[in-house]
């Protein structure tokens, strides 16, 4: 019955969100690029922005707030709710490089995956990228590369894999014509934690494809893929999605909508999900 309601509530929140995001994002489409970037308060065009929001490395603050819901877990169908704030903070060193921070602060709300179990909530562990990046393309090529790190931050047991974790992380892209393609990764190995806890040893892979229109629409396709090496097991959610950049008085915000399909996962995984988020930018 919690995932029934909870399934009208996310079908009557995505159907009232496509308002906002098939809307125009400017009135005047013949507003040109520097009357634009200055209306934003930087030196970057509405189109800019929305290309780099495509961009993992992009020299742009941003604040996302990623909701996501996972359906069909366990022998119960049980729903698993969790946005990810994850900010986004580049630093310049120097002439030539930039310093990309990316942390993913899990909160989570989890119906029990079986009968008679206990639903928990609560924040989940953060996991924290550093990329360093040169502020020019090479060759054409976008690109970052530098450590990652886990942190046992969860305020419940249950959330958390109880171990610090480390590893490599780098990201490869191109972006031409409105397009964006490219992949993310990273491999993160435990180190120290609870003893008792079984060791984390997991790849994650992300192949990036995305669109964006000069209506500062962008759709969407990835994979956000890990490999569990500890049990050799992938877990595979396909997401296809729509974004649309916006602008709220003068601050400007891009609303996604989206939809996921698991076609590889572990036993008693979700078959599928449904994803909202809203980014803050703050351009400079």
């Amino acid at each position: 019955m919690k995932t029934k309601l909870t399934q009208h509530f996310i079908a009557a929140l995505l159907m009232g969100s496509l308002g906002i995001v098939s809307g125009p994002a400017y009135a005047d489409k013949d507003v040109s690029d520097t009357t634009q970037a200055q209306a934003n308060g930087s030196g970057e065009s509405s189109e800019q922005l929305a290309m780099k929001l495509q961009n993992p490395v992009a020299n742009l603050i941003s604040v996302p707030f990623q909701n996501n819901w996972d359906f069909g877990i366990g022998s119960t169908d049980a729903m698993q709710y969790k946005v990810n704030v994850q900010p986004v903070i580049p630093f310049s060193i120097g002439d030539d490089w930039n310093l990309i921070t990316r942390t993913i602060l899990p909160i989570i709300h989890a119906e029990s995956p079986v009968a008679g179990g206990v639903d928990v909530s609560g924040l989940s562990d953060i996991v924290q990228s550093f990329f360093f990046s040169p502020k020019a393309p090479v060759g054409g090529w976008i690109m970052g590369a530098g450590p990652v790190f886990l942190y046992p931050s969860a305020s419940d047991d249950k959330l958390s894999a109880k171990k610090w974790g480390a590893g490599p992380t780098a990201v490869l892209l191109k972006q031409d014509s409105g397009w964006t393609y490219g992949l993310l990764s990273n491999h993160i190995e435990s180190f120290a934690g609870t003893s008792t806890r079984q060791d984390v040893s997991a790849t994650f892979l992300q192949p990036i494809l995305s669109y964006t229109t000069k209506t500062y629409t962008t759709f969407g396709l990835n994979s956000e893929s890990t490999y569990d090496w500890q049990n050799s097991q992938w877990t595979v959610p396909v997401n296809a999605t729509v974004s649309q950049l916006v602008k709220l008085g003068k601050q400007p915000v891009q609303f996604q909508i989206g939809g996921r399909y698991y076609p590889e996962k572990p036993n008693g995984g979700a078959d599928w999900g449904v994803r909202f988020a809203v980014t803050l930018l703050f351009p400079k």
